[in-house]
């Protein structure tokens, strides 16, 4: 039993990473699994409560249970969503992808995400504007083994942050914030003086244990700031 209990949670993992079940998808009733798998009631509950617990789903009474809605506010600092900012501001926003290859990760980047070194990623370099003033310089690995779908997509109508808040639900996060000074390649990317002082945040994502993403995002200083937003806990 506890073989059948890992198969269907697999299945169903195996579902929602895909995309096959989007944000919001019915699971199926606790009826239909019992029929399909052939098991027993307890069971199929055992999944489904683990598979809450992970926030990969969503259980509701009366409404059933759905693939849970990826959230950027999960975390104490968020990540903004560059595209919705820009919206909500009335603003003009576009980006640029200005690198975009499925690459294997070096040492640095295996310390950082504890995968092998030479584990091939997508790696993508994005500058995102607004107003015609550069805001960010974003480079991100997304790993192919959790998010396949990444490697066929264009992201022409949205970048690739956006593009993964919207499909791939995320359990766990990392935030790293350090300060670094321009070098030239970064001013002339940012328009910003060489030596200028720019935030860099870190970012990193698992779902329920594997690897999704790593965005390392660099924002010229005197233009940002980042804020945490903390609540009291028992």
């Amino acid at each position: 039993m506890k073989h059948l209990h890992q198969r269907i949670r697999d299945d169903i993992e195996a579902r929602i990473m895909s995309g096959e079940w989007p944000p919001g998808h019915r699971i199926p009733f606790e009826h239909e699994l019992m029929a399909t798998y052939g098991c027993s009631r307890m069971t199929v509950n055992k999944v489904l409560s683990t598979l809450a617990a992970n926030g990969l789903i969503t259980r509701r009474r009366r409404a059933g249970t759905v693939v849970a809605e990826p959230s950027s506010q999960q975390a104490v600092l968020q990540i903004q969503d560059f595209a919705l900012e820009a919206a909500r501001a009335g603003i003009d926003y576009r980006f640029k992808i200005l690198h975009r290859a499925v690459e294997p990760i070096d040492a640095a980047a295996a310390q950082r995400t504890g995968l092998p070194a030479g584990t091939t990623m997508l790696c993508l370099s994005t500058l995102h504007v607004m107003d015609d003033v550069p805001q960010a310089f974003e480079q991100r690995l997304i790993n192919l083994a959790t998010v396949p779908e990444a490697d066929g997509e264009t992201f022409q109508d949205d970048p690739p942050g956006t593009w993964l808040l919207r499909r791939v639900p995320w359990t766990d996060a990392e935030h790293i914030v350090r300060a670094v000074s321009a070098d030239s390649a970064m001013a002339k990317r940012l328009r910003v003086q060489t030596g200028a002082a720019c935030l860099v945040l870190e970012r990193r994502t698992w779902q329920a244990g594997a690897f999704v993403t790593e965005a390392r995002i660099t924002y010229p200083g005197d233009r940002h700031q980042l804020v945490g937003r903390f609540s009291p806990v028992a």
